[in-house]
């Protein structure tokens, strides 16, 4: 199971991000734990400066604005 995280303050832009993501697994069928990270300090930790950040498996894969679909579906398949 991947573990995504959606890096921000829980701006509008935040939540669709997250809403996306969850979308795209549910259509993949693919199990995954989204997590909202709202501290500030754990955010730049990931040297994120420009929110929604994404961050997969650990790794950061997005930051700043929403994400595009296709974006979405590499996050959440099984590869």
């Amino acid at each position: 199971m991947k573990t995504i995280k959606v890096l921000g303050s829980g701006c509008k832009n935040c939540e669709t991000t997250a809403n996306l993501i969850k979308i795209a697994a549910e259509q993949a069928g693919v199990e995954i734990e989204v997590e909202k990270v709202t501290d500030i300090a754990e955010i730049m930790a990931f040297g994120v400066m420009s929110t929604p950040g994404v961050v997969v498996d650990g790794e950061v894969v997005h930051a700043g604005g929403l994400p595009g679909p296709d974006l979405v579906r590499e996050w959440v398949s099984e590869n």
